[in-house]
């Protein structure tokens, strides 16, 4: 990987991270962060004019899955998930990436609190039949794992906005594309826990520990 991709990559997984890392309020050791940008808002509560912070949520979306079903927000709802974004023909981190999530995917399989969604960022190339077949080539069945593809604007768009990871096209890179190697961590309230290195075994055990953190969140 030259030098380029990996300096991109490595900033968008670790330094917006960092940057951005909100911590729940008097519960750090218990609770995860929220992730990404907030702002302030003035309400009136009981006569009383309070301060409400906004999180950074991840917003409604329409992608197409491996299956050639739309595929919503709703997807998620009342769930925990997980994030990334790849292409098929990726010659780099892809494969890495993957290997990792099936860990992921093995780990939760027929969990009904958890899903996994996977953003193609090369759509002309990535159709839903590419998708479906690569998605069986893993050995991924059913809706738990979700292969997604769709508008290419859109899907950078939600990637860098409000996920916090690099996805774009770069002609002078191998593969023609850059995107991050994180993975993402959403919880049920849209909002992002945690972002992990997907080409680490050292990123996905982190990841897997924290699913098991903010599950139980929602269990007291």
């Amino acid at each position: 990987m030259n030098s380029k991709v990996k300096s991109i990559l490595f900033h968008s997984l670790f330094v917006s991270a960092f940057l951005f890392a909100i911590t729940a309020c008097g519960d750090s050791e218990k609770k995860l962060p929220i992730l990404g940008e907030r702002d302030w808002v003035k309400k009136t509560v009981d006569g009383k004019e309070v301060v409400d912070t906004i999180y950074n949520t991840i917003p409604k979306f329409a992608f197409v899955n491996q299956y050639s079903d739309t595929v919503t927000e709703k997807i998620v709802e009342n769930k925990i998930y997980v994030t990334d974004f790849f292409f098929t023909t990726c010659p780099t981190i892809c494969p890495v990436m993957k290997k990792q999530m099936v860990k992921v995917y093995e780990a939760y399989k027929g969990n009904p609190d958890v899903m996994i969604l996977s953003h193609s960022i090369d759509p002309e190339h990535d159709t839903p039949a590419v998708l479906n077949k690569f998605a069986k080539d893993l050995g991924v069945e059913g809706q738990q794992w979700q292969f997604l593809t769709g508008d290419k604007a859109r899907i950078y768009e939600i990637g860098q906005n409000n996920y916090m990871s690099t996805a774009k096209e770069d002609t002078t890179v191998q593969g023609g594309y850059i995107h991050s190697g994180a993975f993402i961590l959403v919880d049920k309230e849209k909002h992002v826990r945690g972002m992990y290195d997907g080409t680490t075994e050292e990123g996905t055990k982190k990841l897997l520990n924290d699913m098991e953190r903010l599950l139980a969140e929602y269990k007291k």
